[in-house]
């Protein structure tokens, strides 16, 4: 089994997202790293729920540090994009480069993440931000799209199952308000 870190923005996509890397044979790592996510009450609400499903499969979970005026800070000017634009791009490279950042340092051979599994995101885009973090960290990125074969449909479905809280927006204040 290969090691991976899991880059994860909330419990309901690491659902179908962790059953098939662990088909794979995938020894996974949680990395919970979503400065984005706003207001505080909903990042403790995603990160309880995803705490609560990674303690029911025990797999480790790591929380980064949350730092929403980071993210405020590299989005400054770009309030006004439309979903899935340039705000967005900014928002995924920070997150999966502070993922990339934390494989190289703690050992682990590569990372992906839990992103593609949405209809909303942009999976090629997602895609070569990770593969161009990998080249900078010297590291493996496992470029996937977990929404294929109904990969968005079974999360929905599994976290249902599972009880988790499930957003009704994609996380940073802007997506909150459209």
């Amino acid at each position: 089994m290969q090691e991976i870190l899991l880059h994860v923005c909330c419990g309901p996509c690491a659902t179908q997202s962790i059953i098939e890397l662990h088909q794979e044979l995938y020894d996974l790592t949680l990395f919970f790293s979503n400065s984005n996510i706003h207001p505080e009450e909903e990042y403790l609400a995603r990160l309880d729920s995803l705490r609560t499903y990674a303690t029911q499969l025990n797999i480790p979970l790591i929380v980064d540090n949350y730092n929403p005026t980071e993210w405020f800070e590299l989005v400054r000017g770009y309030e006004p994009c439309v979903e899935g634009g340039d705000r967005c791009k900014i928002c995924i490279e920070l997150r999966l480069e502070k993922t990339a950042a934390y494989a190289k340092s703690h050992g682990f051979p590569g990372f992906t993440t839990t992103l593609t599994i949405s209809p909303h995101k942009n999976t090629k885009m997602i895609n070569e931000i990770g593969e161009r973090l990998a080249i900078k960290y010297d590291i493996i990125f496992l470029s996937k799209n977990f929404k294929k074969k109904d990969g968005f449909k079974k999360s929905i479905e599994l976290s249902k199952q599972h009880e988790l809280y499930r957003q009704n927006y994609c996380g940073c204040k802007f997506s909150m308000e459209k």
